[in-house]
């Protein structure tokens, strides 16, 4: 598989928790951080995901958004 995205990272499928349209995918990347992601029910036939699969989450993304809580741990203004 050949793909333009630069980021790439094999892991694991931990999880899978289908819902009435989508699924959510939990992938363990090593060192134990997770990615989740949402896809539909269908990809998730179409591709044979299962428990224990290897795959790659790719991300592909033209925005990426950084905030900043302004009030330290118990902070609930939402900025």
């Amino acid at each position: 598989m050949q793909l333009s995205a630069r980021n790439k990272l094999p892991g694991k499928i931990r999880r899978i928790t289908a819902g009435p349209i989508n699924a959510e995918v939990i992938i363990a990347l090593p060192g134990g951080t997770e990615i989740v992601s949402v896809i539909t029910r269908q990809s998730v036939k179409t591709l044979g995901l299962k428990k224990g699969l290897e795959v790659l989450a790719v991300i592909k993304s033209s925005d990426v958004l950084v905030g900043v809580c302004c009030g330290g741990e118990t902070c609930k203004c939402g900025k």
